[in-house]
C-alpha cells in the first residue's frame, strides 16, 4: 500500500486495512475496486487500488481517458462507494455507510471545486459562498460574516454584491473555492480546476490552491495538464483502473518548496 510520511516521502508499505487511521493520515484505500455492468460485461473502473494520503498533502491525479482518475475522484468525494475493498475517510468506512450518512460525510469532511464553477447565477458572491452554511445550520449574520471572511480569503472582498455573470472566469473559480472552504473540509477535491481558464488565470488559481495547501489543507486534484500537475507535491498517474506510478514533484515556488 502506498504511504507518504514526513520522514519518508516515497511510497512504502502501510499497515493492514480496517485499522484506525494514524493521526497524520486522512484517507486510506485498501484493495478498492469499482465495477460497472456494461451490457453483459463487468468493467473495472478501479482495480485493486491501495493508497494512503497524509493530512496536509497536495496530490495531482492524471491519466488518459478511461484510466480511472474521474472514478477515483468521485469515490474520494463520497459520490460513490467501492464495489469491493475499504475506503477510510477520517477513520470512517465509506463502503458501510447509508446514503444519508454519505451526505453528512460530504458536508462535514469534503469541499468540491469543479471545472465549470457550478455557481448559482441568481445569487450574489456572498450568497453563493453562504449557501452551504445553511445546511450546516449557520444562518443570518453568522453566515454573512463567514461568507465575507471566506471572500476576503480568496481575494474577493470587494465583489460580495456581484453576481457570477459580472465576474471573470478566475473570479468565479475563486468564489467556488471560497464556497468549498465553508465547512473547513478535511479534504479539498478539485476536478480540472483550471480547465476553463486561460494560462495566466489558471496560474493564479493554482497559486491560491498552493496557499491553501501551505496553510495545511489536504488537496486532491485531477488534471490532464503536466504544468498544472507540477504545482502539487505528488503526481499520481492512473492506468486501466490502477495506480501506475506515484512520484514526488520538485519544490514549486507557489508552495514555498513545501514537502510532506
Amino acid at each position: 500500500m502506498t504511504t507518504m510520511t514526513h520522514s519518508n516521502p516515497s511510497p512504502t508499505t502501510s499497515q493492514s486495512a480496517g485499522a484506525a487511521l494514524p493521526q497524520n493520515e486522512v484517507i486510506r484505500l485498501s484493495q478498492v475496486w469499482k465495477t460497472y455492468r456494461m451490457g453483459d460485461q463487468d468493467v473495472n473502473a478501479l482495480a485493486g487500488v491501495d493508497l494512503s494520503i497524509e493530512r496536509g498533502s497536495f496530490w495531482a491525479i492524471s491519466g488518459s481517458s478511461g484510466s480511472g482518475k474521474s472514478t477515483m475522484l468521485n469515490l474520494l468525494g463520497c459520490l460513490d462507494r467501492p464495489s469491493k475493498g475499504t475506503y477510510l475517510l477520517e477513520g470512517r468506512d465509506i463502503a458501510q455507510t447509508s446514503d444519508d450518512e454519505l451526505s453528512d460525510i460530504r458536508l462535514k469532511y469534503l469541499g468540491f471545486v469543479f471545472q465549470n464553477f457550478h455557481l448559482i447565477p441568481q445569487l450574489t458572491v456572498e450568497e453563493n459562498i453562504a449557501l452551504p452554511l445553511f445546511y450546516q445550520g449557520i444562518e443570518g449574520a453568522d453566515a454573512s460574516n463567514k461568507a465575507r471572511e471566506l471572500a476576503e480569503r480568496v481575494g474577493l472582498g470587494e465583489r460580495l454584491g456581484h453576481r457570477p455573470t459580472e465576474l471573470s472566469g478566475g473570479q468565479q473559480q475563486r468564489v467556488a473555492i471560497a464556497r468549498a472552504l465553508s465547512n473547513d473540509p478535511s479534504v479539498l477535491l478539485a476536478d480540472e480546476p483550471t480547465g476553463n481558464l486561460d494560462t495566466a488565470t489558471g496560474d493564479s488559481i493554482m497559486a491560491l490552491l498552493c496557499e491553501l495547501h501551505n496553510q495545511g489543507k489536504t488537496i486532491m486534484m485531477v488534471t490532464h495538464e503536466p504544468d498544472i500537475s507540477a504545482y502539487a507535491q505528488y503526481a499520481m498517474v492512473m492506468r486501466d483502473g490502477k495506480v501506475e506510478s506515484i512520484s514526488e514533484n520538485p519544490p514549486h515556488p507557489s508552495r514555498g518548496g513545501k514537502h510532506a
